[in-house]
């Protein structure tokens, strides 16, 4: 594909990059429309996309980094340069989770009503930014011969050149999009707050967890080989997630909770 979509005299706008940006402003926009029906101000999502932005990048690198330990070890500076792909999601997920719970709990609001209005806009903006993978090459897949293989060519890919392969980055923006329409219809029909972000977080976790049987990069093992690192955190999120659905929908056992 194109990791650099316009180099002139030295400046290189990279593609992975752009899509991120534009995924993450296109978050804000649908977060913003989604919470004026829900008296949460605009500055309020603002502010808290800030915390996730920051928190995400550097959760993100950090497991990347932790995963391909060896790629980086003696070159420190590579860290820095995520223009070139390298995040996992599962990674800033955990991070934003926690630094975004505990800002929200300092400024007195529901943490729970305000996940479930960021949770559509969240899905929509990881699809945009998973073209972004397609464009770099990174989260590629195993080599296939199916009518629906897509073959790296340019050079500064990071995927294998010149080979057939699984567009799994394509199969994440396309479950990322049924999750978005998903979460809409679920937005206007929860039994209560939280309900709209325990369900994406479920639904990611399987879409992710089978695309991952088709990527062909190194993600890290967890169980023999069997299985890899975002599988792995994946099925104790799923878990989790369950759990407190449960819980909160007096399924499991207690009272319903707002």
């Amino acid at each position: 594909m194109h990791p650099i979509l316009i180099q002139i005299y030295g400046f290189k706008l990279y593609t992975y990059g752009l899509f991120v940006a534009i995924g993450f402003m296109t978050a804000i926009w649908i977060s913003k429309k989604n919470a004026r029906s829900h008296d949460i101000s605009d500055q309020t999502i603002t502010d808290v996309f800030f915390i996730i932005l920051v928190s995400a990048l550097v959760g993100a690198r950090f497991l990347y980094v932790l995963i391909n330990f060896d790629a980086y070890k003696n070159n420190w500076l590579d860290i820095f340069k995520i223009w070139n792909g390298g995040l996992v999601f599962f990674g800033g997920f955990l991070a934003a989770v926690i630094v975004t719970a505990v800002y929200l709990k300092m400024r007195n609001l529901n943490i729970w009503k305000i996940a479930d209005i960021i949770s559509p806009g969240a899905a929509f903006g990881h699809a945009m930014g998973r073209i972004g993978c397609f464009f770099a090459g990174c989260c590629y897949g195993k080599e296939c011969d199916l009518p629906i293989a897509v073959k790296f060519t340019n050079p500064e890919s990071l995927a294998p050149i010149g080979v057939y392969l699984h567009p799994t980055q394509l199969y994440s923006v396309l479950s990322n999009m049924i999750l978005f329409f998903i979460l809409l219809w679920l937005q206007k029909r929860k039994k209560f707050n939280g309900m709209v972000f325990l369900s994406y977080i479920m639904l990611y976790s399987l879409f992710r967890s089978i695309i991952e049987f088709f990527r062909g990069d190194f993600r890290g093992t967890f169980f023999f080989n069997f299985i890899s690192m975002s599988q792995g955190i994946g099925f104790f999120v799923f878990v989790i997630a369950l759990i407190i659905i449960l819980k909160r929908s007096n399924l499991f056992y207690g009272p319903k909770e707002k």
